[in-house]
C-alpha cells in the first residue's frame, strides 16, 4: 500500500536554534543554581558564536551563489537567513533581559554585584585606578584608524575595545579635533574577563576587564576630554571547504584550512548599541566588513567568558557534588581484561568514571601478551590520558593502529598535533579520504591468552575518547569479549586500513554502506506488525534527526499505526503529532546539568526487543558520509539496563521539553521526575542490588 503525505519538516537552524532556546532556559530556571545559570549563558553563547561561524556563514555562502545553482536547492537561502536572523535577534533579545532583568538582580540579592564604571564608589573608583595602572596598562596597545593604517584585521571570536576620542585638551593643531582606536581586549595575557574588587563586609564586587580599561582611558589618552569605550566582536566563517574534496593531501588541506579559518570572511560583527557611529563607520571603512554582517549586540561580548566567573563558596550557588560512581561489575583494582573476559560491561560516564577506559588502555599497553590495539580518535582531551596511553604501547612494541579525524570540527588542529606525536613514536596514523568523516568511537585489543589462540577485546561507545568531555557528557560504553561484535569490529578497521572492502556485517550496522538500509529493515518490520494488528513501537534517543529519508520513514510507520517516540537532545526537523501523518509520533528533548550525548534505538520487533547503541544522529551526513557504529546489547542484564535509563528519560517532568519547547510537567498525582538525578540514584544503587542477587 502506497502512502502520500507531505513532507512537512523544520528547518534545520531553525530547529538548533530551538534547542539553544532550552540552553536559555535553564539559565532562566530557578530550579537551576544561580552560578550555575551564568554557565548555562555561557553555553549559550558559545553556541550561538559557533552558528554563526558555521551554518550563518554557509547560508551567506548559498545566498551568493548563481540563481540556477541555488535552485536546486529546493530552498530559498536568502528565506532561510532572514528567519534565522530574525529568531536569532529575538533570542539575544531574551538573553540580555535574562542578564539584566533576572541574573544580576538574584546576584544582587546575594550580595555578589557585578557593577560597571559608573557604579564605582569614589573609594573602588581610586582601587580600580590604581589596579589599572598596576596590572592593565602595560598590556595595552591600541592601534589608530587613521590614514597611516590601510587594513584593520579583526581576530576571530575574540573582544576589541574601540576608543572615540574628541574634545581636545591642546590647542587647535596639536592634537586631531577625534580619533578612533582599536585594541584587543588582553584577557588571556591578563588571566581572566573579571576582576573581584576587595569586599565591603558581607558585600562582594566583580568588575569586566572592559570597565578597568574603561576607567583607566582617561590616563591612558590624556589630550582628550571625552574618551567613548565600546567593544564589538568578530565571527569568522570556520567551515574548511572540503567536504566535496575528492583528491590531495587532506593532511596538507587541513593545515591549510585552519590557517585561512583566522582569516575567512565575516559572518558576524557584534557592536553595542551605545557605539558613536563615527566608530562604526571608522571600523566599516579599516575592514570591508559590511552592513549585512553587522548584528547589534551588547555593551559586553564573549558571554562565554563567563566559564571564568570568580568563584563563590556557598554550596547553594553550585549544583550538589556527583562524583563518579565505581562501576557494579568492573574491578576497581586488578585486570579489566580478565574481567571483560568473562561477561560484558556497561559504562555510562560521567555517572561512573571514564577511568576504565584509560585503565584498560594503560593494562593493555603494558600487558606483554597484548599484539596490536586498534582505536578511531575523534575528539581528545588536551592532555590526552587515552593518547598518552597508546604512545606507551606503541613504545613497547604493540602494534598500534589509530584512525585519526581530521575534520572534527575545531579540534583539528589538536588531532594534527597527537597524530603528529603517534607517528613518531611508531604507531600506524591513519587518515581518512576527505569525502569521508570516521565519527565511530572504536577500541579493539588483541591479545595471546594462555592457550596461545588470538583473544580480542571491544569497547563500543557513542562518546569520544575524551576524558575531558566524559565529566559531562552522559554516553553509554560497551566492554566487550564477544566474537560476534569483536571480529566484525575487526573487519571495520579492515575496511578502515584500506577504505576498499566493504565489511561483511550480521551484527553491527555501520554506516556509509549498511546503517541506513538496516534501519529501514527495523523499521518496515514495525510496520508490517503494525497492519497486522500487533504491537509495534520504535523508540528513539539521538542529539538530531534531520535526514529526510529517515523522516519519511518514521512518518509511514506513524500512518501504519507504529507508536513512535523520540527524545532529541537538538536538532530535530521532523514535526510530531500531525493529524494524517505523524499523529502516532512524539517527541521531547532534555536540557539539564550534563548534556545528553548518547544515541540508543529500540524497536519493538514482535515481542522480541532489538536494542542498539550507537554514535550515529539520523543526519544525512552521519548515515551516508561517515563510518557510523551501531551496536547491538545481546546481554538481557544490559538490555534492560540500557532501558531503564531510557525509560526514565521518557518520563521526565521536570527538564524535559515538548517539541515547542514547553516543559512537561507533572499530570495531577503524579511525582516530579528528573531523569538525571534519578539515574545518578539508581546507578549508585546497582551495585548493592546486584550483590543481592
Amino acid at each position: 500500500m502506497n502512502f502520500y503525505f507531505p513532507l512537512e519538516t523544520l528547518s534545520r537552524d531553525l530547529s538548533w536554534l530551538r534547542f539553544n532556546g532550552r540552553v536559555l532556559q535553564e539559565a532562566q530556571s530557578h530550579t537551576v543554581p544561580l552560578l550555575e545559570r551564568l554557565k548555562f549563558m555561557a553555553i549559550f553563547s558559545s553556541n550561538l558564536d559557533e552558528f554563526f561561524k558555521v551554518r550563518v556563514a554557509t547560508l551567506r555562502r548559498l545566498t551568493k551563489l548563481k540563481k540556477k545553482t541555488r535552485a536546486k536547492l529546493g530552498e530559498s537561502p536568502k528565506r532561510q537567513l532572514r528567519e534565522v536572523l530574525a529568531e536569532v535577534k529575538t533570542q539575544q533579545q531574551a538573553f540580555g533581559v535574562t542578564f539584566r532583568e533576572q541574573l544580576l538582580p538574584e546576584l544582587n540579592a546575594q550580595h555578589i554585584h557585578l557593577v560597571n564604571e559608573g557604579e564605582l564608589t569614589p573609594a573602588q573608583r581610586e582601587w580600580t585606578a590604581q589596579y589599572f595602572r598596576d596590572n592593565v596598562r602595560d598590556l595595552l596597545s591600541p592601534v589608530a584608524l587613521d590614514d597611516t593604517l590601510h587594513h584593520l584585521f579583526l581576530k576571530d571570536q575574540a573582544v576589541y575595545l574601540a576608543f572615540f576620542l574628541s574634545q581636545p585638551r591642546s590647542p587647535k593643531g596639536k592634537a586631531e579635533a577625534e580619533r578612533v582606536l582599536v585594541m584587543e581586549l588582553p584577557t588571556k595575557r591578563h588571566g581572566g574577563r573579571f576582576v573581584r574588587l576587595p569586599d565591603e563586609g558581607e558585600e562582594r564586587y566583580v568588575l569586566f576587564l572592559d570597565d578597568v580599561i574603561r576607567v583607566g582611558a582617561a590616563e591612558l589618552f590624556p589630550a582628550y576630554q571625552q574618551v567613548a569605550v565600546s567593544a564589538i566582536k568578530l565571527s569568522r566563517d570556520a567551515e574548511l571547504d572540503i567536504e566535496e574534496e575528492v583528491s590531495g593531501d587532506l593532511m596538507e588541506k587541513i593545515r591549510s584550512s585552519l590557517a585561512k579559518r583566522a582569516t575567512g570572511f565575516p559572518a558576524r560583527l557584534l557592536y553595542d548599541p551605545e557605539m558613536p557611529p563615527e566608530t562604526l563607520r571608522a571600523i566599516k571603512q579599516k575592514t570591508g566588513i559590511t552592513d549585512e554582517a553587522l548584528v547589534e549586540g551588547s555593551r559586553y561580548h564573549n558571554f562565554r567568558d563567563f566559564f571564568g566567573f570568580p568563584h563563590f563558596e556557598e554550596a547553594h550557588f553550585h549544583f550538589p557534588p556527583r562524583p563518579a560512581l565505581p562501576h557494579p561489575t568492573l574491578p576497581r583494582t586488578g585486570s579489566l581484561l580478565a574481567a571483560i573476559a568473562t561477561r560484558d560491561h556497561l559504562l555510562h560516564p560521567p555517572y561512573q568514571s571514564f577511568d576504565y577506559v584509560t585503565r584498560l588502555l594503560r593494562e593493555a599497553a603494558a600487558d606483554p601478551r597484548v599484539s596490536a590495539i586498534s582505536i578511531t580518535l575523534y575528539r581528545v582531551a588536551s592532555k590526552s590520558a587515552v593518547v598518552k596511553a597508546l604512545l606507551k604501547a606503541a613504545k613497547h612494541g604493540k602494534q598500534v593502529t589509530v584512525v585519526v579525524e581530521l575534520k572534527a570540527r575545531f579540534d583539528e588542529e589538536s588531532n594534527l598535533f597527537w597524530a603528529d606525536k603517534l607517528k613518531r613514536a611508531g604507531a600506524n596514523v591513519i587518515f581518512t579520504t576527505p569525502e569521508l568523516k570516521v565519527h565511530s568511537k572504536l577500541l579493539l585489543i588483541a591479545r595471546r591468552e594462555a592457550d596461545e589462540t588470538t583473544r580480542q577485546y571491544a569497547y563500543f561507545s557513542t562518546g569520544n575518547f575524551n576524558e575531558s568531555t566524559s565529566e559531562v557528557y552522559t554516553d553509554h560504553g560497551l566492554f566487550t569479549a564477544d566474537e560476534r561484535l569483536t571480529r566484525e569490529a575487526s573487519s571495520v578497521f579492515d575496511y578502515l586500513r584500506d577504505q576498499q572492502t566493504t565489511p561483511e556485517l550480521e551484527h553491527l550496522m555501520v554506516a556509509p554502506f549498511g546503517l541506513r538500509p538496516g534501519l529501514n529493515a527495523l523499521v518496515d518490520y514495525e510496520i508490517k506488525q503494525a497492519r497486522k494488528g500487533k504491537e509495534a513501537y520504535i523508540i528513539l534517543k539521538m542529539n538530531a534527526v534531520e535526514d529526510r529519508g529517515m523522516i519519511a520513514k518514521l512518518y509511514e510507520a506513524s500512518q501504519a499505526g507504529v507508536r513512535v517516540e523520540l527524545i532529541v537532545r537538538g536538532i530535530g526537523c521532523l514535526v510530531p503529532g500531525q493529524p494524517g501523518f505523524s499523529e502516532n509520533i512524539s517527541q521531547r528533548g532534555l536540557v539539564d546539568r550534563f548534556l545528553e550525548h548518547s544515541r540508543v534505538y529500540v524497536f519493538a520487533h514482535g515481542g522480541e526487543e532489538k536494542v542498539y547503541v550507537s554514535s550515529a544522529d539520523w543526519m544525512t551526513r552521519n548515515l551516508d558520509r561517515r563510518v557510523e557504529v551501531a551496536f547491538p546489547i545481546f546481554n538481557e542484564e544490559l538490555r534492560a539496563e540500557v532501558r531503564h535509563l531510557l525509560d526514565l528519560q521518557r518520563h521526565d517532568n521536570v527538564k524535559a521539553r515538548d517539541f515547542e519547547n514547553n516543559f512537561i510537567l507533572p499530570t495531577e498525582g503524579e511525582k516530579p521526575l528528573r531523569a538525571q538525578e534519578a539515574t545518578y540514584a539508581w546507578l549508585k544503587g546497582l551495585k548493592r542490588r546486584r550483590g543481592r542477587a
